[in-house]
């Protein structure tokens, strides 16, 4: 109900902030504080109407304090409404990046499983993150995971337990996913990311071959769906 609400009540101040922190937090792996705010945004407003803000957007789910005197992290609710009103899921990398590409990947065959996997190679060193590509619900590559172990998120070692299991069951978790994703780009956080509940993953399917970009819930979500789009061109 609060969630529901909370649409229609956040005024524009506060989803700036909620923007601002969001954003830098991906940026940065560090909890986002009202001083921050002020000083880096040029906000004229003092720290304590920042904080006041910030309990409203806690009490809506969005944010949350992840221990006393610290600042702000986003939820997984508020990485969804984030996405919702923030990324642009039809925009595509730029000319340069897309040219650069293209002339990596012109030495392999159109449509090739070598092409495909280098593909998926150039998205995982783009991306900083790992890749999956099903080509069929039971046939899957992956590359990329020193670049996912390598995010702050994966000190915790029951995140690095738990995705360890899911890499173990890969072919299991994209059974489960790849007859529920379709030409266009879906982005899927938290719960709903098959592969790891505590990760997200930017993905599409065009000819019947599944590929996706899988991080931390703390990624950059907009430019990890412009290389998907790129991605979905080259398929």
């Amino acid at each position: 109900m609060i969630r529901d609400l909370y649409r229609f009540l956040m005024h524009p101040r506060q989803k700036e902030l909620f923007k601002h922190i969001v954003e830098e937090y991906i940026k940065t792996a560090l909890p986002v504080g009202s001083k921050l705010i002020v000083e880096k945004f040029n906000w004229d407003i003092s720290p304590a109407t920042i904080r006041n803000d910030m309990m409203e957007l806690e009490n809506a789910e969005l944010i949350f304090q992840p221990h006393t005197s610290a600042g702000r992290v986003p939820t997984e609710f508020g990485y969804k409404k984030y996405v919702i009103e923030n990324v642009d899921l039809a925009k595509m990398i730029s000319e340069k990046d897309k040219n650069d590409f293209l002339r990596i990947l012109e030495n392999y065959e159109s449509g090739s499983t070598e092409k495909i996997k280098q593909l998926a190679k150039i998205l995982a060193e783009k991306s900083g993150l790992s890749v999956v590509v099903g080509f069929q619900d039971n046939d899957v590559y992956y590359t990329g995971l020193s670049n996912l172990f390598s995010q702050p998120e994966f000190q915790d070692l029951n995140l690095v337990c738990n995705l360890s299991v899911v890499i173990d069951h890969l072919d299991e978790a994209m059974q489960n996913i790849y007859g529920k994703i379709d030409k266009e780009v879906m982005i899927k956080i938290g719960a709903e990311n098959p592969f790891a509940h505590d990760c997200a993953a930017v993905l599409v399917k065009i000819k019947n071959i599944l590929i996706g970009i899988v991080g931390p819930m703390r990624m950059n979500y907009q430019k990890n769906a412009e290389l998907i789009n790129f991605a979905k061109n080259i398929l």
